[in-house]
């Protein structure tokens, strides 16, 4: 086993990604502090804080407690997240407010309550969770797809401001990973009550759903995330999950539009 003082936060690691990634972290010798919005057991040698990142006072209370215990805050792993299903159309303002308050201003409250630690460690490293549905359209994922697009905005730009600071920025970009977020995946209200987009939904969810139970262990990504602690200049992007996925990544940089739309709806079984 590896030995690192370094102190480690992982919000949303209460399961999937997150709990994976901590325990991973804990086990190489990180001292691992992860969250969740309800009360959750210490597991895997990570204490676990209830913390709600929608919550700027929480958020505050929870970097305090570290902060009380450890006397430093070295990584901070913005992990929570969640999603409606639903095409665009079927989306009201009230869930996509909700999608954006866990998915992007998640992130920024807890950036927000980091990096002043950082900035007086003068060091640090930030790493967001976005997600392969952050840089292509992804059909009855519409608001999931934009609030992981407006992560790699912010990533970019904060990469940028705190780096005469050392505190790195990166992104983290998972493609299908085996967790339980397929289960808890929120169909919107209209879509549950419409028959406009149902059997193409119904057909596109089916696929998604065998898609994700299909891809990478969780395992993947914590070990990706430890490469990119233990690099001494971590790049800004790091795409995980099933290889023809993080193929897709590259062919979309390089193919018309056109063909690449074509290929994703067929993938999706979409109508044209």
């Amino acid at each position: 086993m590896q030995t690192h003082s370094k102190v480690v936060l992982i919000t949303g690691a209460s399961s999937g990604i997150g709990r994976a990634a901590a325990r991973h972290l804990a086990e190489l010798g990180y001292r691992v502090y992860g969250t969740s919005r309800g009360a959750c057991p210490d597991t895997g040698g990570v204490t676990m804080l209830q913390m709600d990142v929608t919550d700027a006072d929480a958020v505050s209370a929870g970097i305090q407690t570290i902060l009380a215990r450890e006397g430093r805050l070295d990584v901070v792993v913005n992990n929570a997240g969640f999603g409606y299903g639903g095409a665009v159309e079927e989306t009201s303002i009230d869930e996509a407010r909700a999608t954006f308050e866990t998915n992007v201003f998640g992130v920024l409250r807890v950036c927000r309550a980091a990096l002043p630690v950082m900035r007086a460690q003068g060091a640090g490293i930030i790493v967001n969770v976005s997600s392969i549905g952050g840089l292509m359209g992804m059909p009855f994922q519409g608001l999931y797809a934009a609030s992981k697009f407006a992560v790699e905005g912010l990533t970019e730009t904060l990469r940028m401001e705190v780096k005469a600071f050392g505190i790195d920025v990166v992104l983290l970009e998972p493609g299908d990973i085996r967790t339980d977020f397929t289960a808890r995946r929120r169909t919107t209200a209209e879509a549950a009550a419409s028959d406009i987009y149902r059997e193409q939904y119904a057909r596109t969810l089916d696929k998604i759903a065998a898609d994700e139970q299909g891809g990478a262990d969780p395992q993947v990504a914590a070990k990706t995330l430890a490469r990119i602690l233990a690099s001494r200049r971590p790049r800004l992007r790091y795409t995980t999950g099933p290889v023809y996925q993080k193929l897709a990544v590259f062919v979309k940089r390089i193919v018309p539009h056109a063909l690449f739309e074509w290929v994703l709806m067929q993938n999706f079984a979409m109508k044209r």
